[in-house]
Formats: C-alpha cells, sequence, structure tokens
C-alpha cells in the first residue's frame, strides 16, 4: 500500500502502536517489522509509525518495554530449555517405546512454557519503576506546594500595593484640589488689588 496520512494520531491508534511494537520486543522481532505491521493495519508509512513511537509513545511505555525485553530474555531461554527437553525425549523414546505415549503429553505441554510468564523479576521491575514515578510525582506536588505558597504571598503584596495606591491617589486628589483652590484664592487677590489700584 503507498497511502500516505496526514491526519493527527489518535488514542486508539497510540495503542496499537504501543501493543504491536511491545509484542514484537517481547517475541524477540524488530521494531522495524513492529512499524511495518501497524503501517498496513492503519494505512500509515512504516516510517511515520517509527517517528511517532520514538518522538512520543516510547517515553509512555520505558517500563512495558524493560518487562517485554525481560519476557522475551526468559523466552529465549524457555525455547533453549524446551530444545534441550525435545532432544532428551527423542532419545528416551528410542530407548523405550512405553514411554512414548507419556512424551506426547509432555510435548503438548511443552509449548505452553513458550509463552511469556509474569516473574518475580518482572514484577519488582515494575514496581521499582512506579515506585520511581510516585517520587517524581511527590517532588512535583511538594513544587506545587511551594508555588501555592509563592502565589498567596505575592497575591497578599499585590494587595498591599494596591491599597497603598488607592492611598496616594486620594492624597494627590486632596492636594491637587488644595492647589486649585489656592491658585484661585491668588487670582482674587490679584484682581482686588488691580481693582483697587
Amino acid at each position: 500500500m503507498s497511502i500516505v496520512r496526514q491526519d493527527a494520531w489518535t488514542n486508539d491508534e497510540d495503542l496499537v502502536l504501543a501493543e504491536v511494537v511491545l509484542r514484537h520486543i517481547r517475541e524477540g522481532s524488530t521494531q522495524l517489522a513492529a512499524f511495518d505491521e501497524v503501517g498496513e493495519r492503519l494505512s500509515r508509512t512504516s516510517a511515520a509509525c517509527g517517528f511517532r513511537w520514538n518522538s512520543s509513545i516510547r517515553k509512555k511505555y520505558e517500563a512495558a518495554i524493560a518487562i517485554a525485553k525481560k519476557q522475551r530474555k526468559n523466552l529465549k531461554k524457555t525455547k533453549f530449555e524446551d530444545e534441550s527437553k525435545n532432544s532428551q525425549f527423542e532419545l528416551a523414546t528410542e530407548i523405550t517405546e512405553d514411554v512414548k505415549p507419556k512424551l506426547e503429553i509432555v510435548k503438548e505441554v511443552v509449548p505452553i512454557a513458550e509463552k511469556p510468564q509474569v516473574t518475580i523479576d518482572n514484577v519488582i521491575e515494575f514496581l521499582v519503576a512506579k515506585r520511581e514515578e510516585l517520587t517524581s510525582n511527590n517532588n512535583l506536588v511538594s513544587k506545587n506546594e511551594e508555588m501555592l505558597e509563592t502565589i498567596v504571598a505575592l497575591t497578599a503584596e499585590n494587595e498591599r500595593l494596591v491599597k497603598e495606591l488607592s492611598a496616594l491617589q486620594n492624597n494627590f486628589e486632596v492636594i491637587k484640589n488644595d492647589y486649585k483652590l489656592l491658585i484661585d484664592i491668588m487670582d482674587r487677590a490679584k484682581q482686588m488689588s488691580v481693582a483697587s489700584n
């Protein structure tokens, strides 16, 4: 498809992008393959998907990325263990035929182990990331409280200055009126002295 879209990304599209990229990371695939898949699903270019992921979405999913990488590592380890178990099972079937039905049951169960599993390490990593977020949030809350105190202090100072300005304006009006009155009196005195001459 050569469809090029220039409209804004929706929350649903962001979620699709995050889900597909995290799945590819978890399964040991590349992010480029994830961008290609998302591009086809959303009728966007893989470059646009990669740009969106790297510019804004990735930051929101750092903890999930760490968990996906851990799951990928566990998946590789599990696959390696499964392969060695399978080779041991094949050797056992050559030795005795009565073990074969049991091996079939085990072979059916083994693929379940390939699915990413939640481990204590994953949970600890996730909780540590959440604790760091909470610490960051607590720092923001304390900064916010400091700023609120500053705003209250500045508001009080502003009210005081407004009152002082009002008092000064009243004094100025009184002085201005007194000055006009004095000028009027002097003008009358001047007129009276001219009239008497």
